[in-house]
C-alpha cells in the first residue's frame, strides 16, 4: 500500500482486531488453564474467568480520559502506546504464576486496550468523509475478526503448546505491529481524504435525544456484547462438545458463530449509508430477545444457527451505534463523546465477566445467563424505538430547514 492514508487506516483496522482478540483470550484459555496449570488458578471455570474483571474495569474507565489526553499528547502517540502497552501486558499475562499476577497483568492490558475505541474510531470517522457507514462496517469486520479468531486460535495454541503461549504469541505480534506503526510518518487523515460536507446544524432537541438514547444503548449493549462473546466458547462446549478433549472443536464452533457477526457488520455498514439508522437498528434489536430466550433451552446442533443469528444482531448493532455518534455529533466533540460513550459501554461490559461466572456457578449451566441477557436486550429494543428516525440523516442539507423552519428549503442531493 503506497498511499500513507490507506496504510494508516489499515493499522487502525488491525488495532481493532487486536483489541477484541486480547480481551477474549481468557474466555477460551480458562478451559485449558484448570487442567494445565496444576491448580495455580483454581479448578473451576467461574473463579478463573472472574480474574478478568479488572481487565474490563480498566478497559471501561480508561476510555474516559482519552479525548482529553489526545488534545495534549496527540492521537498518534496514544495509538503507539496502545500497540506496545497492550502487547507487553498480554505477553506478561502468559508468564503469570499466581491469580494475583494474572489479574494485574490483564488489568494493565485492559488499560492500554482502552485507547483504541475513542481514539481509533474518531480517527477513522474523520477520514471516512461522507461514507462513514462503509468505513465503520469494514472496521467492524476487523474487530469481529479479532473476536472470531480469539477462541479458535487460543484453543488451538492452548491444546498444542499450553495456555501460556495463547497469551505470549499474540502479545508479541501486537508489539511487532506497534513497532511498524511507529515507523510510519505522521499524517493528517482529515486532509488526506477528499473534503467532506460541512457538519450540519442539527436542532438541539434532536441531538440531545440521540445522545441520551445512545448512552442508554451503550450501557446495555456493552454488557450484552461482552457477556455473549465471553460465554460463546462455554456455550459451544456445554451444548455441542461435552468432552474436555474437544477444545479445538469448541474454538472452531465459536469461530463460526462470530463469523456471522463479522459478515453482518460489513452488510450493516453498507445499509447505513442508504437508510436511516433506526430502519437498520430495529430488525437487529428485534432478533436479540427471542434468540437469547431460545438459547436458554436449546440443545444440540440447533444451537449453532440460533447462536449465529444472535451474533449477527449483537455485532451488527455495534456498527449502527458507532455511526450514531458520527451523524449526530460535530467532529470537534466526537473524540470526547466517544470517550464518554465507550466508558459507559465498557463499564457495562465489565459486569459481564463476574455476572456470567456467578450465574454459571450458581446454576451449573448458561440458561440463567441467557435469560438475563434477553432482559437487557429488551432495553436495547426500547432504545431502538426511541432513537430519532430522520430523513435528514441521508440528506444533511435538510437539517438547516429543521433547525430553522423559516429558512428556504434546499433540494435534497441526488443519491449516489
Amino acid at each position: 500500500m503506497k498511499d500513507p492514508a490507506t496504510r494508516q487506516i489499515a493499522f487502525l483496522n488491525a488495532a481493532h482486531a487486536l483489541t477484541h482478540y486480547s480481551l477474549l483470550i481468557l474466555a477460551t484459555a480458562v478451559l485449558a488453564m484448570a487442567p494445565q496449570a496444576g491448580g495455580i488458578f483454581g479448578p473451576d471455570y467461574g473463579p478463573i474467568l472472574a480474574l478478568g474483571t479488572g481487565m474490563f474495569v480498566t478497559y471501561g474507565l480508561g476510555s474516559l480520559p482519552m479525548g482529553w489526553l489526545a488534545d495534549r499528547v496527540g492521537r498518534r502517540a496514544l495509538m503507539v502506546a496502545f500497540f506496545l502497552g497492550t502487547g507487553a501486558f498480554m505477553a506478561l499475562a502468559g508468564l503469570a504464576a499466581s491469580p494475583w499476577t494474572l489479574a494485574v497483568a490483564l488489568a494493565l492490558m485492559g488499560a492500554f486496550a482502552a485507547i483504541y475505541h475513542p481514539i481509533g474510531t474518531a480517527m477513522l470517522v474523520e477520514a471516512a468523509g461522507d461514507r462513514v457507514g462503509r468505513a465503520v462496517g469494514v472496521n467492524g469486520v476487523f474487530g469481529n475478526l479479532g473476536v472470531a479468531l480469539a477462541p479458535v486460535v487460543t484453543a488451538f495454541v492452548a491444546a498444542q503448546a499450553g495456555w501460556r503461549w495463547a497469551f505470549l504469541l499474540p502479545g508479541l505480534a501486537c508489539i511487532a505491529v506497534g513497532l511498524l506503526y511507529w515507523r510510519e510518518p505522521p499524517i493528517d487523515l482529515a486532509k488526506a481524504r477528499p473534503a467532506a460536507r460541512p457538519f450540519p446544524r442539527i436542532p438541539p432537541a434532536v441531538a440531545r435525544r440521540a445522545v441520551i438514547v445512545l448512552l442508554a444503548i451503550a450501557a446495555t449493549s456493552g454488557l450484552v456484547f461482552n457477556a455473549y462473546t465471553l460465554l460463546l466458547p462455554k456455550l459451544m462446549e456445554e451444548r455441542l462438545a461435552h468432552s474436555p478433549g474437544l477444545l479445538p472443536v469448541v474454538g472452531m464452533l465459536a469461530f463460526l458463530v462470530t463469523l456471522c457477526g463479522g459478515l453482518t457488520q460489513f452488510t450493516v455498514g453498507r445499509l447505513i449509508d442508504r437508510n436511516t439508522l433506526r430502519a437498520v437498528f430495529l430488525p437487529l434489536a428485534l432478533t436479540l430477545v427471542p434468540g437469547l430466550l431460545a438459547l436458554s433451552f436449546l440443545e444440540g446442533w440447533p444451537v449453532l444457527p440460533v447462536a449465529g443469528a444472535v451474533a449477527a444482531a449483537v455485532f451488527g448493532q455495534v456498527t449502527v451505534n458507532e455511526t450514531m455518534t458520527a451523524r449526530y455529533v460535530a467532529p470537534a466533540l466526537r473524540a470526547r463523546l466517544y470517550s464518554v460513550r465507550f466508558t459507559v459501554g465498557f463499564l457495562g461490559a465489565a459486569a459481564a465477566s463476574p455476572l456470567v461466572g456467578f450465574l454459571h456457578e450458581a446454576t451449573g449451566n448458561l440458561a440463567a445467563a441467557m435469560l438475563v441477557l434477553a432482559a437487557f436486550s429488551a432495553v436495547i429494543l426500547a432504545c431502538a424505538f426511541a432513537f430519532p428516525d430522520r430523513k435528514e440523516e441521508l440528506h444533511p442539507e435538510l437539517w438547516e430547514q429543521a433547525a430553522d423552519p423559516g429558512a428556504p428549503r434546499p433540494r435534497p442531493a441526488a443519491a449516489e
